[in-house]
C-alpha cells in the first residue's frame, strides 16, 4: 500500500500485477524540463477547457491544444488535502494514509519535490489556502513553500498567489525548477472579481472558474520565458463542485462524477497532443514528473497502459459512522461500493441517473478492486489533532470542520448518498460549533439527531454546547444518551470530564481526566482542562509540565505562552519564564504588555542591557510603574549609568507600599557612585 509507483497492491490486477511497466514511452528529454504543476481546487471537469458550458477558458484551451488533455480523469478522493497528497506521493488515500482534510502526512511518507530536489531541480510552491498548509505535511522537499497569508486571512485569489509566483520566477533559474501553485478560487462562498462578477452575476461559481484562468495565462507565460531549457506542464483540480447534483452543494461527501471527474492536461517533451477518453487517475502526475526528470517511467501519464481507476470518500465513515465509499472505473463501467452497488455506464449515462447494479456484469478486476480497497480502521481518527482554535475557525470559515469523535459503528449504518438532505445542516452546524455560536448550533444538532440517532459527533456536540451556555441539566441528560450509544467511548468520558471541568464539579472531572490523559498522552483537550486544575489545586510544576506537553503538540498562542511564563516565574524558574515571554513578545509585538516581567527577569539573569530596554518600554500608566522605576534604578547602578542617582531619587519619589521598603533596603542604593 505504501511503497510509490504501485496502484493499491491489493486490488491485484491480476494480469498486470501490482505495477504496470509502461509501453512505448517516449525516452526521458536529454535535458531535463523545467516543470510547472498547477492545481484548481474545487473545479469540475465540464466548468474548463473546450468542452465546457457557459464559460470560456482561454488559458487552459490553449494548453488542451498543445497537449494530451484526458477527458476521464479522477482524483482520488474528493476533499482537498487527500487528494493533493495523491498528486504529491502517487499513491490513493489508502496508501498514503490521509482521508480527510486536517490531517498530516506521515514523516516517513516522501513525496514528489523531495525526490526533484536531490535530482538537481530548484523546488517551489504556492498555494492559496490554509488548508494546504505547510504543517499539514506537503513542504517537505521544497526550496520555497509560501503559505503566507494576510493576518487573519485563510486563503488569497488566484492575483495575489500569481503575484508571488512571478516575483519568484523572475530570479536566476540556474537549474531545471520544479514549480507547483495552487489556485482556491472556484470554492465556496462564489465571489469572483471585476469584470467577472458582472460577466458570470447568474453563474458566480463560473466566474471564479473564469477569474482564475486568467492568472493560469499569466503564469504559464511568465514560466516558459522564465529560462532556457524545455518546458513541461500539468493543469488538475484536486476535486469538483456538486452544484446540486445528486443532492449535493459542495463537494467531499459521495462519489458522482461532478466531484471526481476532474480537468486534467498535460504539455511537454514525449507529450503528442491529443485527446484521451481513458480513465486516468491524478495520483499519477507523481510519476509523470519523474518521468520527466529521468527518475523512472512506470506510470507515467506519458504512457498509453490502460488503468482501473479507483476513488474513495471516507469522510462521512470517519466522522459520522456512515458507510464507507468506494469507486473502481474501468473504461466506461463505474461501480460504488458503499452499504449498497451502484454501477453506472459512463458512456451512455454521463449523470449517472440508471442504476445497472442489477443486471452490471463487472470484471473480475473491479469487483477485487471493490472488495479489497482497504477501509480504514476508526482507530484513525485517534490520531492526535494538533489544531489551535484558531486554525480550527480558519479550517471553518474555509467549509472544512472534522468530527471530533470516533463514530459508533452500527449495523444498518446510513448511506451517504440517502443522507443529502442533512449534508448543509451538518456543514452549517459544525461552523457554528468550532465558532463557539451554541445557542444558534443546538437546533441544527438536535435536526441531524432526529435523521440520525447514532451520530455521536452530533449528540457530543450537543452536549457540549449545553455545557458552554451553562445548562448543565442538558447536557448531563445529553451526556448520558451519548454514554448509552457508545458505553466503552473514551470521547464520551473525555468530554464529560470537560463539562465538569469548567463548573463547579471539577474535582470529579480530576479522575476522568488523569484517566484520559493515560490512555491517549496527546489528547490535548483533556491535557488542557488538566493543566488549568492543576493551577486550581496550587501544583504549579504539574500545570506547567503538562503546559509545555500542549504547546509540544500544537503552537500556543502570546497568550499562552504569558500563563506559561507567568507560572515558571512564580515558582523561580528564570529561563523557562523568559523563554515564554520571549516567545509571546515576538507575535504581541508593539501590544505586548509584559515589559516591567520581562524586564525583571532579564534583571535576574543579569542581561542588563536588554533589561534596561524592556524596562524603559513600560509605560508610566502602568499600574505598577513604581516597581518599574525600582527595578531600572537597579540597572542603573550596575551599568554605571551617570545619570543612576537621578533614577534612584525618581524611585524613591514615585515609590508605593511596595517599593518603599524594598527600596530603604537595597545595598546598590548605598553606593558611593549611586549617590
Amino acid at each position: 500500500m505504501s511503497r510509490p509507483g504501485t496502484v493499491v497492491c491489493v486490488v491485484l490486477l491480476l494480469l498486470a500485477g501490482c505495477e504496470r511497466a509502461p509501453s512505448r514511452d517516449p525516452p526521458a528529454a536529454a535535458v531535463p524540463p523545467s516543470i510547472l504543476l498547477v492545481t484548481l481546487d474545487t473545479t469540475r471537469a465540464d466548468s474548463i477547457g473546450p468542452d465546457a458550458s457557459g464559460v470560456d477558458t482561454p488559458a487552459f484551451n490553449a494548453l488542451a491544444l498543445r497537449g494530451r488533455r484526458f477527458r476521464q480523469a479522477y482524483a482520488t478522493a474528493p476533499e482537498t488535502l487527500p487528494s493533493h497528497l495523491s498528486m504529491l506521493t502517487g499513491l490513493y488515500p489508502a496508501g498514503h494514509g490521509v482521508h480527510e482534510n486536517a490531517r498530516s502526512l506521515p514523516a516517513t511518507q516522501p513525496v514528489v519535490a523531495e525526490r526533484l530536489r536531490e535530482a538537481g531541480y530548484r523546488t517551489a510552491a504556492f498555494v492559496s489556502a490554509f488548508v494546504l498548509a505547510r504543517r499539514f505535511g506537503l513542504a517537505r522537499g521544497f526550496d520555497v513553500y509560501d503559505d503566507e497569508l494576510v493576518a487573519g486571512a485563510v486563503e488569497r485569489t488566484a492575483r495575489q498567489t500569481t503575484d508571488r509566483a512571478l516575483a519568484y520566477l523572475r530570479g536566476e533559474p540556474g537549474r531545471p525548477r520544479f514549480l507547483w501553485v495552487h489556485y482556491y478560487d472556484p470554492h465556496t462562498p462564489y465571489a469572483p472579481p471585476e469584470p467577472f462578477a458582472a460577466r458570470f452575476a447568474k453563474s458566480p461559481y463560473l466566474g471564479e472558474v473564469a477569474a482564475m484562468d486568467e492568472q493560469l495565462g499569466r503564469l504559464v507565460s511568465a514560466f516558459e520565458q522564465g529560462g532556457p531549457g524545455p518546458v513541461a506542464i500539468v493543469v488538475a483540480a484536486d476535486h469538483g463542485e456538486g452544484l446540486g447534483d445528486h443532492g449535493e452543494s459542495q463537494h467531499g461527501n459521495l462519489l458522482y462524477q461532478s466531484t471526481m471527474r476532474v480537468p486534467l492536461v498535460v504539455v511537454g517533451p514525449g507529450v503528442p497532443p491529443g485527446v484521451s477518453d481513458a480513465p486516468v487517475s491524478t495520483r499519477r502526475i507523481f510519476h509523470t514528473l519523474l518521468d520527466w526528470a529521468g527518475l523512472g517511467a512506470a506510470d507515467s501519464l506519458r504512457g498509453d497502459a490502460p488503468e482501473l481507476v479507483l476513488g474513495e470518500a471516507m469522510k462521512p465513515f470517519l466522522e459520522y459512522g456512515w458507510q464507507p465509499q468506494t469507486m473502481a472505473i474501468e473504461g466506461r463501467t463505474k461501480a460504488i461500493q458503499a452499504g449498497e452497488l451502484e454501477v453506472y455506464d459512463l458512456v451512455a449515462d454521463a449523470t449517472e441517473a440508471k442504476n445497472l447494479a442489477a443486471s452490471a456484469d463487472l470484471s473480475r478486476p473491479l469487483r477485487t478492486a471493490l472488495r479489497e480497497y482497504p477501509t480504514p480502521s476508526l482507530a484513525a481518527r485517534r490520531a492526535p489533532d494538533t489544531l489551535s482554535a484558531e486554525e480550527r475557525q480558519k479550517l471553518a470559515s474555509l467549509g472544512y470542520v472534522s468530527a471530533g469523535a470516533t463514530p459508533v459503528v452500527r449495523k444498518g449504518a446510513p448511506r451517504p448518498a440517502a443522507m443529502v438532505g442533512l449534508f448543509e445542516t451538518i456543514e452549517k452546524a459544525s461552523g457554528l460549533f468550532v465558532n463557539e455560536r451554541y445557542a444558534e448550533v443546538i437546533p441544527l444538532l438536535e435536526k441531524v439527531l432526529r435523521e440520525d440517532p447514532g451520530n455521536l459527533d452530533a449528540l457530543l456536540r450537543l452536549a457540549t454546547a449545553h455545557s458552554a451556555l451553562g445548562q448543565d441539566d442538558r447536557a448531563l441528560s445529553a451526556f448520558d444518551k451519548a454514554s448509552e450509544l457508545a458505553p466503552e467511548s473514551r470521547d464520551v468520558r473525555t468530554y464529560r470530564a470537560l463539562h465538569l471541568a469548567r463548573g463547579k464539579q471539577w474535582p470529579s472531572a480530576v479522575p476522568l481526566l488523569e484517566r484520559a490523559v493515560g490512555e491517549e498522552p496527546d489528547r490535548l483537550p483533556a491535557l488542557e482542562a488538566l493543566a488549568v486544575i492543576r493551577e486550581r489545586q496550587g501544583r504549579l510544576a504539574d500545570a506547567i509540565e503538562l503546559r509545555e506537553r500542549v504547546y509540544g503538540l500544537r503552537e500556543p498562542s502570546a497568550v499562552e505562552w504569558v500563563r506559561l511564563a507567568e507560572l515558571a516565574m512564580s515558582l523561580g524558574r528564570t529561563p523557562a519564564a523568559l523563554g515564554a515571554f520571549e516567545k509571546a513578545r515576538e507575535r504581541q509585538g508593539a501590544a505586548f504588555a509584559h515589559d516591567l516581567e520581562i524586564g525583571a527577569l532579564y534583571l535576574a539573569a543579569r542581561r542588563l542591557e536588554e533589561s534596561r530596554a524592556a524596562l524603559d518600554r513600560v509605560p508610566a500608566s502602568h499600574p505598577a510603574y513604581a516597581m518599574a522605576l525600582f527595578k531600572r534604578a537597579q540597572v542603573s547602578v550596575l551599568l554605571g549609568e551617570a545619570d543612576s542617582a537621578r533614577r534612584i531619587a525618581l524611585a524613591r519619589e514615585r515609590a508605593d507600599r511596595t517599593t518603599r521598603p524594598l527600596i530603604e533596603k537595597e545595598r546598590l542604593f548605598q553606593r558611593p557612585e549611586a549617590r
